[in-house]
């Protein structure tokens, strides 16, 4: 008899997401072995010759920032999210509960461009930062924020917040209380407390939301694009130059498949590097 019989049915749409997936890839892998024909949107005969320009200091440039800029944004956006998902998951008092999960998660119901434009509005010259920076008397003159890899950083860190709000509230959830009480009785004070318990205990969240982060960031295109204004080269916003600029699909194309090939390598190893922590904590 069978147990399950809409078993088929309930993985069927996963099953064709998927088959759309790997034909969307293979189409493009298929684009960037392909040679480039100057002021043609057609493709010459199949060459390598795509992945061996990869080596010029132009586009290592651009991989190097892409990690840099993934790394930080993942970095502040831990740093940012951990005390407010402590606190959603700590406080007893259900309006501040509900207050801190609304801010946190309303940015997810608003679109990346959207609130894009609302930090261009912010970091501009005559933005509200610099704006109230002035009128405080703690700047002469306005600070340069837009065109920045800061600026960047400080958008797509609000842009990944929720994510990493939502999986370390799940991981501190799980935390049984007992253990951090039976430490505060032999004598742990609350600092000793949270740095032997509480953080390695939540070591699972963090490992797996840092890594969100990390590849959310990686391909992350209007952010980059609209902050940044062409001065901050990211991996996304040069395959958007190579593709709709010079129309040089396959580059494009060879760009966008390096670019997820070093994305997975570097949360694998991400993932590798945090599991002697993950196995700390499991045997916390």
């Amino acid at each position: 008899m069978n147990t399950r019989p809409f078993l088929g049915w309930f993985v069927s749409p996963a099953g064709l997401v998927a088959v759309a997936l790997v034909a969307a890839m293979l189409a493009v892998f298929q684009y960037s072995v392909r040679a480039y024909i100057p002021g043609s949107l057609e493709v010459s005969e199949f060459t390598w010759q795509n992945f061996a320009a990869m080596l010029r200091p132009l586009y290592a440039l651009a991989f190097w920032n892409t990690v840099l800029l993934c790394f930080e944004t993942a970095v502040f956006t831990l740093i940012l999210a951990y005390p407010l998902a402590y606190a959603l998951v700590r406080t007893n008092s259900s309006a501040l509960r509900s207050f801190i999960l609304i801010v946190s998660v309303t940015p997810l119901f608003l679109g990346e461009v959207v609130r894009t434009y609302s930090w261009m509005i912010v970091l501009g010259n005559n933005g509200f930062l610099n704006t109230l920076l002035l009128k405080l008397g703690l700047l002469d003159r306005p600070v340069q924020m837009m065109f920045t890899a800061g600026g960047v950083v400080a958008a797509l860190v609000h842009v990944t917040m929720p994510i990493m709000v939502i999986m370390l509230a799940a991981a501190l959830s799980h935390i049984d209380r007992n253990y951090e009480k039976a430490a505060e009785s032999l004598g742990a004070g609350p600092v000793r407390v949270f740095l032997t318990i509480t953080l390695p205990l939540s070591m699972p969240g963090i490992v797996a939301g840092f890594s969100t982060a990390f590849a959310w960031t990686f391909s992350a295109f209007a952010t980059p694009q609209l902050i940044g204004g062409g001065r901050v080269s990211t991996v996304s916003t040069l395959i958007y130059q190579l593709g709709f600029s010079s129309f040089n699909f396959p580059f494009a194309a060879s760009l966008s498949i390096i670019g997820l090939a070093l994305s997975l390598a570097v949360v694998a190893l991400l993932k590798k590097a945090a599991s002697p922590l993950e196995r700390m904590a499991a045997t916390t």
